[in-house]
């Protein structure tokens, strides 16, 4: 039997049913209301094309409830337990995700918003670039999204070491208190270009040193 899920926002496509979630119409429909300005009917071909990010921010539709989405700490999206393993949907999703005041997580578009689950951080940073700016380096990351930032005031790099293991976990801010995680390979090309100042070990990008760790 296939599971129901309802949303109760004005306009709603109503009841959610089981289907493949690679399948783009497929996966919104429920999730946005039909003949209302949205991302519904968009094909991947068009999901393709370079195009500003949709002002997420300007939005403030009413909130539908969770949806069973959810990010994995491996960057990898999942629909009721099913990979979604087609990158331009992924894209797609993730650019219509914003964080709530309340540090909770949403699919928003101008009509409606839904709550999905981030296991830690909703992007993957997958490349580091070492670039040259204006005679100053500039470290540059690439998300398994297609996101690139250039770390500095605007997007800063933080570590955070769990206190029984000392492991860390580092992560660069993307945009509007989004953040990705670094992955294993990309954090030790990372610390390979660190130094030391003032006891500590990190790097600088566009004249801003972030820690990584102590130096020792």
């Amino acid at each position: 039997m296939p599971v129901i899920f309802t949303f109760d926002c004005p306009g709603s496509m109503g009841p959610m049913t089981d289907h493949d979630p690679n399948d783009l119409n497929g996966s919104l429909k429920g999730i946005i209301a039909p003949n209302r300005p949205s991302l519904r009917g968009m094909d991947l071909a068009e999901v393709r094309k370079p195009k500003g990010l949709p002002p997420v921010h300007l939005w403030n539709p009413d909130f539908c409830g969770m949806i069973p989405m959810t990010i994995k700490r491996d960057g990898t999206w999942h629909y009721m337990g099913t990979p979604i393993n087609r990158p331009a949907m992924v894209r797609l999703f993730s650019t219509i995700l914003r964080r709530e005041p309340d540090g909770s997580f949403v699919l928003v578009t101008p009509v409606e918003r839904v709550g999905i689950e981030v296991e830690d951080a909703p992007f993957l940073a997958i490349a580091l670039h070492v670039l040259d700016q204006d005679g100053r380096i500039a470290l540059e990351f690439e998300t398994s999204v297609g996101d690139r930032v250039i770390a500095g005031p605007e997007h800063e790099i933080r570590v955070e070491t769990a206190p029984k293991t000392g492991e860390p976990s580092p992560y660069v801010h993307i945009r509007a208190g989004l953040e990705a995680r670094l992955s294993r390979s990309v954090f030790y090309e990372l610390v390979d270009l660190g130094f030391e100042r003032e006891g500590l070990w990190g790097v600088e990008s566009l004249g801003v040193f972030f820690a990584l760790g102590p130096a020792e």
